[in-house]
């Protein structure tokens, strides 16, 4: 065999396998991007079911009269009811509500973008039948949620925590010799929503942060009008350690603050 003839069927080898990969990647994309959690705190009494379009979400809860509520969107792989009693000492004059994923804790379907945007909708009509000042927190994943949500209903006020511009350019990061664009179906593309935002919104940056790197969390507040959105970043802590920062609560409690 000639060494023109090996060099080609090397270069189809390849090509083969990078096909493969970019099949995998589609194929499997949501399995890299939702990591279902269960609910370990599945009391009754701070529970609520709510139905939807094809699924029933399970969404825990701090149940208080008033105007007042927080909505929370958390992370990818976050069971979000371990955040109910911090939450509700945190912000003691406002109902909480934590919702859960379609695929996480008890509720029911399969996650996507689609999905947890009307799913968001959903969760904010119902609790706006309660109460008139609702408050909206998105973590990591959910901070995608969260911007959209913002950009469609009144919320009063918004936190991101850990937020990207969009996952597209997140994965574009993480697989650079991947055309992303052409393969991610759910691209979450914050950046296109923030300007819709009039609601006074905090962005809460890991300075280490190597999932999401800050260098995302800025281009986001540079979609934003300017004042609307303002960022703070918290040094020595990362992605998932963040919250543990001492700044962390008093930061959301200052851009949540209280219901008029």
């Amino acid at each position: 065999m000639s060494l023109l003839r090996f060099s080609g069927w090397l270069l189809l080898v390849a090509l083969l396998i990078y096909l493969l990969i970019c099949a995998g990647l589609y194929l499997f994309q949501r399995s890299l991007l939702y990591f279902p959690q269960p609910s370990r705190y599945q009391d009754a009494a701070h529970t609520l079911m709510l139905p939807v379009t094809g699924a029933m979400l399970q969404v825990t809860t701090e149940a208080r009269a008033g105007a007042g509520a927080v909505l929370y969107f958390g992370g990818n792989a976050e069971d979000v009811s371990l955040n109910l009693t911090t939450f509700a000492q945190a912000f003691p004059d406002r109902a909480v509500y934590l919702l859960h994923y379609r695929g996480y804790g008890q509720s029911s379907g399969e996650p996507s973008e689609a999905a947890l945007q009307q799913d968001a909708l959903a969760l904010f009509d119902q609790v706006a039948q309660q109460h008139q000042d609702i408050a909206v927190i998105g973590r990591s994943l959910g901070s995608g949620v969260a911007t959209w949500l913002a950009s469609q209903r009144p919320v009063s006020r918004l936190v991101l925590v850990t937020p990207y511009d969009s996952i597209e350019a997140v994965a574009a990061g993480q697989y650079p010799y991947v055309p992303v664009s052409w393969l991610l179906r759910d691209k979450y593309l914050s950046w296109r929503y923030a300007p819709a935002i009039t609601a006074p919104t905090l962005l809460l940056v890991a300075s280490d942060d190597r999932l999401i790197p800050p260098p995302h969390s800025q281009r986001l507040l540079q979609a934003f009008h300017p004042g609307v959105a303002r960022l703070e970043a918290l040094a020595g802590v990362n992605h998932t350690s963040i919250s543990a920062s001492p700044h962390y609560l008093p930061l959301l409690q200052q851009g949540i603050g209280s219901p008029p």
